[in-house]
């Protein structure tokens, strides 16, 4: 390890573990509470020493969407810095998207100083260093975070930075948080250096090898085994373990809410994105790394199916009300449970019908495949036409960000992917994690094509002005299509599914409506640069990816923005004075057409 200068602060000592670490990224938006941390980083790079890139962000939620993408493509952990309180709830949804999508991020923010009068180095000098005093900053991230702590001195700065990725990178992973006053980070320091090497994550942990012969053998009785899973594939290393299980075994593999390539889609045992349909089938059902495998309301397995859930928090001990009936619950990284599985599989005799049960299943995935196919014909633009045309002018190695919420499935059918690496979701519900993930997926992975799919309400969400002028500063460009259906249309589902003959049925009033005539691809453009257009006739759509594909080629972000058929034409209310009649923010959906570029 590198030797430090003889005086440093603690803000040096806390760059310098960064760096020591393995922390590639610090994803910023930096304020007041700063100084000491920018100078430290200064004065390291004079020095040469090893210090993380810091990328700006304009935008809080961006900077954290970013880390979690890099996270995602680079398989470690990233760092945030953000600005005391303000700065840590503009963080919002992004910090329940890394706690629910398992994501190991360092979140840093400062606190406001501690004193008034000058006593020491960092002492408070402007006016909203009072306003930002609050009793409890950690509150606001609590429910999401593994762990926060305040750091109080520098005597322990390395050690309490390590323990912080440390727990980050342990399973569950999940963001942890850390804040510094600024006169704590200015502060001298002496404090012992550590070694890395001590402070590993917690090794994989494996499954009783009982309760692996069990489920082994309960597959090889079964006539329909599946295995249901959402994240498996993060690592991507593991998905030809999986494909290896299931093909010696007989056993199909469902996907719902997925964010990660966890099994081939175009593998004959492959069932689709959603458990529903196959779970009338299923008499064994192994749950893997999936926090909602199914919902009861709409879909769940048949009373004597057997049932096995395997996961590194198989209790979902943060979500306070969840429950699954399971035979056996089973605390165990995935990996090396389907390691165990398939090595146990290998060295039995009695594995039943195999070929059967293959057959099958490959029958239910044939028939699924020629349903969806049928979704695609017509001459309009729709969900699956959209993004049958994305597959069509992508290739393998695409990286595909897939945040359509509502389409989301539908998203999954039509635009499959088959290698591992090329597939990420939030993991989460809070929206417009989208734009900012792919900023930190290109900037771990520059080599690849980088395209999201979102929609409008979700790009509204997403603060594209920050995120598209990351794209375009740090040269990350990507391919967003956004499915424009004008407005929010997982809220008029749900409104529907619980008052299907109700009052907003009947007048289709349901305050969803967000077609008005904003240049959603103009927004880019004018941030960032970007390529924009906006499609509306279907023989519009392939030369426009084509042109979006292009531009991204030559180091420009893109949008296209496929105009579909609205969910809802609603006038706004009159405000009390009147002032907005009805009828007022009517969408002209033809505004803008494809010339927006």
């Amino acid at each position: 390890m590198p030797s430090l200068p003889e005086a440093v602060t603690t803000a040096d000592a806390f760059v310098g573990a960064l760096g020591d670490a393995g922390i590639e990224m610090v994803f910023g938006n930096l304020g007041s509470d700063h100084p000491g941390i920018i100078e430290a980083l200064a004065k390291a790079r004079e020095r040469g020493d090893r210090t993380p890139a810091v990328v700006l962000a304009p935008h809080e939620a961006v900077a954290l969407a970013a880390a979690h993408g890099y996270a995602l493509a680079s398989g470690d952990a990233a760092a945030v810095l953000v600005h005391v309180d303000v700065g840590t709830a503009n963080l919002g949804g992004g910090v329940h998207n890394a706690a629910r999508g398992r994501v190991p991020v360092l979140l840093v923010a400062g606190l406001t100083p501690f004193t008034m009068e000058g006593e020491l180095p960092g002492s408070r000098n402007s006016y909203p260093n009072h306003l930002q005093d609050v009793h409890d900053q950690h509150a606001i991230v609590r429910p999401y975070a593994k762990w926060s702590y305040d750091l109080r001195t520098g005597a322990n700065v390395r050690q309490v930075t390590h323990r912080a990725l440390q727990l980050a990178r342990s399973a569950p992973r999940g963001p942890v948080y850390l804040t510094a006053a600024r006169e704590v980070l200015a502060a001298p320091t002496d404090g012992r250096r550590v070694d890395p090497a001590l402070w590993q994550p917690v090794e994989p942990i494996p499954a009783p090898e009982k309760t692996v012969r069990e489920i082994v053998d309960a597959i090889a009785r079964a006539r329909f085994p599946v295995i249901v899973t959402s994240s498996f594939g993060r690592d991507p290393s593991s998905v030809e373990l999986l494909v290896e299980l299931a093909e010696t075994l007989g056993v199909g593999v469902a996907q719902p809410i997925a964010d990660a390539m966890g099994f081939p889609a175009d593998h004959e045992l492959h069932l689709g994105y959603s458990a529903g349909p196959v779970l009338e089938q299923a008499d064994v059902v192994v749950v893997l790394d999936s926090d909602v495998p199914w919902m009861p309301t709409i879909a769940a397995p048949k009373p004597d199916a057997a049932v096995f859930l395997i996961d590194a928090d198989p209790l979902k001990e943060e979500i306070p009300l969840w429950y699954l009936e399971s035979r056996r619950f089973v605390r165990a990284d995935s990996t090396v449970a389907i390691g165990q599985l398939l090595a146990s599989a290998r060295a039995g005799t009695q594995l039943g019908d195999v070929a059967g049960r293959r057959g099958a299943l490959a029958a239910t995935h044939r028939a699924q495949r020629q349903g969806w196919a049928a979704e695609r014909e017509g001459s309009r633009l729709t969900v699956p036409v959209v993004a049958a045309a994305v597959a069509e002018a992508i290739d393998e190695g695409t990286i595909v960000l897939n945040e359509s919420v509502s389409n989301a499935e539908t998203v999954f059918r039509h635009l499959p992917r088959n290698r591992p690496g090329t597939l990420f979701a939030s993991g989460g519900s809070s929206l417009g994690w989208f734009a900012g993930a792919a900023v930190g997926v290109k900037l771990a992975r520059p080599d690849a094509t980088v395209v999201a799919l979102a929609g409008d309400g979700t790009y509204f969400l997403s603060s594209p002005a920050a995120a598209y002028w990351m794209a375009h500063r740090y040269d990350a460009p990507f391919l967003t299509v956004v499915l424009d259906n004008g407005g929010w249309h997982a809220t008029k589902r749900n409104v529907l599914r619980q008052y299907p003959d109700g009052a907003a049925a009947k007048t289709g009033r349901y305050w969803v409506d967000l077609s008005q005539t904003a240049d959603l691809a103009g927004v880019a453009a004018a941030a960032g640069g970007a390529f924009a257009a906006t499609v509306t006739e279907i023989d519009e759509l392939a030369p426009s990816l084509a042109e979006g594909l292009d531009a991204v080629k030559t180091g420009r972000a893109a949008v296209v923005r496929v105009v579909l058929d609205r969910i809802a034409a609603e006038p706004a209310d009159s405000l009390p004075d009147g002032s907005y009649c009805a009828g007022r923010y009517q969408s002209d959906h033809s505004h803008g057409g494809n010339g927006a570029r």
